[in-house]
């Protein structure tokens, strides 16, 4: 049993009621979430309809007066509420209202599986079911808490999920055949921004400087994930070889906390919930947070293959529209600890809600004595940066998970659809870039996307 099924295991508290502390029992707060999440559907829903009713009485009345002049005399001798009234008589708007809905943009399929590793990283898309994102969007979306990234990858490929959170380098390994067979796959939003950290057992507070890191055993989630790139590029930069002079295994991160408890790893580079995780449960120390390694680097994705999109293109715009929707949701601070006390029960991440709300609000134990004010700790930007892709594609060919010539600029704008959540992402308010790359800087080194190979070779310690 891993700590994400039973996460009160050692510190179960004996005060009765829910982990929010505003409702008698768990039960309640479950349903008051429901509750919640059905108002904001109906309300969606009504508004939806509202709208569709305006464009169709808008089009019966240009036709039954063509000329602009004798529409607005008509409309002014009556009023708008009474000539729709009217209109209804001769015309049956309810039913044109019903037929436009299915015909502008229909879904080819309302029903579908999305799945998700239970981490904070995937907030949008965990938190748009309970509070009603997929619904708003006409969509039945079942969230399927899912072991670990292979996992994931093979369900998603043999199509028992129509679409996953992935790491943001998982598409492109799949593209590529680097890992499994070559498929074409697209990442068109960054589920989150930062929100990733290196942590280490309590035993080693003394060792802070990682040139004394030399035969420690880390854990990353997966081969193809930032996590890996970002620890190795670290400790390549303090003059360690990530495959020499330390052990980097692959670890599902809900067994990494299990793990370091038991001294089977002297840290991890993880996604959060597990480094408040191990800092909560009193096993391990924040040494060094992601964002400070490569401020607000892409993590985790909502992913789907190219034949999802191109075969379901209006179901596909509706999930991606409801994920950058709950992402837009979630960038703002006031309501962050709505969104912990959403995601933390036990069908989506299955954690205290004080441990999730520490991460998602900043504030925060290190377990070094500590507490860390940290707004931007994770944060959430939906555009997917060319550029994040081509910086993701030179580490895979720094470490040898790819060969040869690599075509930096094709596979980044082929995979990452920039355009598509730059228009998306105006119809829920947001601002997107106006452009699809640009330049970032990494531990104090400038990354150029439009100079990969330079960038490739400039590194001392490297496999390519």
């Amino acid at each position: 049993m891993s700590i994400f099924d039973d996460p009160f295991r050692s510190d179960r508290r004996l005060t009765s009621g829910c982990a929010c502390g505003r409702h008698a029992s768990q039960t309640e707060h479950d349903q008051a979430v429901r509750a919640e999440a059905l108002q904001m559907q109906q309300a969606a829903a009504a508004a939806e309809e509202e709208r569709y009713k305006g464009v169709v009485a808008s089009a019966v009345m240009r036709a039954m007066f063509p000329k602009d002049a004798a529409r607005r005399a008509f409309l002014k001798s009556v009023g708008a509420s009474t000539a729709v009234a009217a209109l209804s008589q001769f015309f049956p708007l309810g039913t044109a209202t019903e037929v436009f809905a299915q015909g502008a943009g229909a879904l080819e399929k309302k029903d579908l599986k999305v799945g998700f590793i239970p981490i904070t990283c995937a907030t949008p898309i965990i938190m748009a079911h309970p509070m009603g994102f997929y619904a708003k969007h006409g969509l039945n979306v079942e969230v399927v808490k899912t072991a670990g990234w292979a996992v994931v990858r093979d369900k998603t490929l043999n199509k028992e999920y129509d679409a996953a959170h992935m790491l943001s380098p998982m598409p492109l390994a799949i593209t590529l055949g680097a890992g499994s067979n070559p498929i074409p796959y697209t990442m068109p939003a960054v589920e989150n921004i930062n929100g990733q950290a290196i942590t280490l057992a309590i035993k080693h507070k003394d060792k802070r400087d990682p040139k004394s890191w030399k035969g420690f055993k880390f854990a990353v989630p997966f081969d193809y994930s930032m996590h890996n790139y970002l620890l190795r590029y670290y400790v390549a930069e303090h003059g360690l070889d990530p495959d020499q002079d330390i052990q980097i295994r692959a670890v599902p991160p809900p067994e990494m906390v299990a793990n370091l408890r038991a001294d089977n790893i002297d840290g991890f580079l993880a996604p959060d919930p597990v480094n408040q995780r191990a800092v909560y449960d009193g096993v391990g120390f924040i040494h060094v947070l992601s964002k400070d390694i490569w401020d607000r680097h892409p993590c985790c994705a909502f992913a789907a293959s190219k034949e999802f999109v191109t075969t379901a293109p209006n179901t596909y715009a509706a999930l991606l529209k409801a994920i950058i929707d709950a992402t837009a949701y979630a960038t703002k601070a006031e309501n962050r600890k709505a969104i912990a006390e959403a995601i933390a029960p036990a069908n989506y991440l299955n954690q205290p809600v004080t441990v999730v709300e520490q991460v998602l609000t900043g504030t925060f134990a290190d377990g070094l004595g500590n507490v860390r004010k940290v707004p931007d700790r994770i944060d959430f930007d939906p555009f997917p940066w060319e550029s994040f892709a081509v910086w993701i594609l030179t580490q895979m060919k720094r470490w040898g998970q790819i060969k040869g010539d690599v075509d930096y600029k094709a596979v980044a704008s082929q995979v990452f659809l920039a355009t598509d959540t730059a228009r998306l992402m105006k119809e829920v308010g947001l601002t997107p870039p106006t452009a699809t790359t640009k330049s970032f800087s990494v531990m104090g080194k400038t990354f150029d996307p439009a100079k990969p190979e330079e960038y490739v070779a400039s590194f001392k310690i490297k496999r390519a």
